[in-house]
């Protein structure tokens, strides 16, 4: 799954704090391949002045190009972030070592039911620590769908976007969708009554109709520009992550544009995912990688990430640190009975996952 870039000042922030190449080495080091903005900018410089380890951080946009890169082996990298429906594949292809867990004395701060989450994809927790999780959903510009659809927009439910008298309306305000096959086919699957991780080639087909038929009204696939143009008011609906739908939100209120931004978990069910530490096989320095891992399991550290990302971590220690704005959202923390409805995103055999990309290559083209 790809992750967005969401706003210019996050990146600039990032990359002049933190990203550093490999060849740059300095003999305490620690080398982090991490999705583009997914750290607080200090926390490098702080986890140095504490430890004496710097950290070097690259950034990647896509779990294809992580995972590629990784498989290939000799990353130069010890610690890569890695979604929970990746790691099975990371897994068995042995280019992870298990985490010495005598090494992460902070462990006891991560919420039990995260672990046990992730532990769908990590059996025994053995190779991966949550580090945030989130959920994909539907964001939306309150007034431009109420405009489309009045006053009863489906706007708790998956019809908004999958049937086709709904969307064919939202499309002169625009409609986009996450470049994501494994959540938007994932998230088809399960609103037709199938498993959201089926194996069954005819489940993608009718998976692929229902995509095709509301194709024609969907503006673009594109993860790295839904939330800024939600924010600015380019487009009025978006199949997307809930942070983005509130940072598009915060822009709108620091300027003051009188657009209302709002984000949805379908009642149908949405989708689960958790964002993880692991420790690949070759590291050259796997000790400082586990005392950073360590360092981010901190209760006060994790919740500055997870103020400036805007996502809920996995530490259940940190709730009172983070920003009351944030830990009360119920698009970032859902209550239970919505926990319950939430999928969570499972990985593929590779015959499978090679349907999904063939139906999701159809998709998008519209053919």
């Amino acid at each position: 799954m790809s992750r967005s870039h969401l706003r210019a000042i996050f990146l600039a922030s990032l990359l002049g704090a933190a990203i550093s190449t490999p060849a740059a080495a300095a003999q305490a080091s620690v080398y982090l391949y991490n999705w583009f903005w997914f750290l607080e900018p200090q926390t490098p410089k702080e986890f140095q002045q504490e430890t004496g380890i710097k950290l070097h951080m690259d950034a990647f946009d896509s779990a294809e190009i992580m995972q590629s890169k990784v498989m290939a082996g000799r990353t130069g990298y010890d610690l890569v972030v890695a979604t929970s429906n990746v790691l099975p594949g990371l897994i068995k292809a042995g280019v992870l070592q298990p985490l010495d867990r005598s090494q992460l004395s902070n462990l006891s701060h991560i919420d039990p039911d995260i672990l046990a989450l992730l532990a769908v994809n990590d059996p025994g927790n053995r190779y991966a620590v949550p580090y945030v999780w989130g959920t994909t959903g539907i964001g939306y510009d309150v007034d431009k769908v109420k405009a489309a659809l009045g006053e009863n927009a489906p706007v708790d439910s998956w019809d908004l976007i999958f049937k086709e008298e709904n969307i064919s309306k939202l499309k002169a305000c625009g409609v986009a969708m996450l470049d994501s096959p494994s959540e938007i086919l994932s998230i088809a699957l399960h609103y037709l009554g199938l498993p959201s991780n089926s194996t069954n080639p005819e489940d993608y087909l009718k998976a692929q109709a229902l995509l095709l038929k509301i194709r024609p009204y969907v503006l673009y696939f594109d993860s790295s520009r839904i939330d800024t143009d939600l924010a600015d008011g380019n487009i009025c609906a978006v199949v997307g992550w809930a942070n983005g739908a509130l940072a598009a939100q915060a822009i709108n209120e620091k300027s003051n544009s009188g657009r209302k931004i709002a984000y949805s978990l379908p009642r149908e069910g949405a989708l689960v995912w958790s964002e993880n530490w692991v420790l690949l096989k070759d590291a050259r320095h796997p000790k400082a990688a586990l005392e950073f891992i360590n360092y981010m399991l901190r209760p006060q550290v994790i919740a500055k990430t997870s103020n400036y990302m805007l996502y809920p971590n996995a530490n259940k220690d940190a709730t009172e640190f983070v920003e009351q704005k944030l830990r009360d959202n119920p698009w970032i923390h859902p209550d239970k009975k919505t926990m319950a409805t939430l999928v969570p995103l499972e990985p593929l055999p590779l015959k499978a996952e090679r349907i999904r990309t063939r139906v999701w290559t159809k998709v998008k083209s519209g053919t």
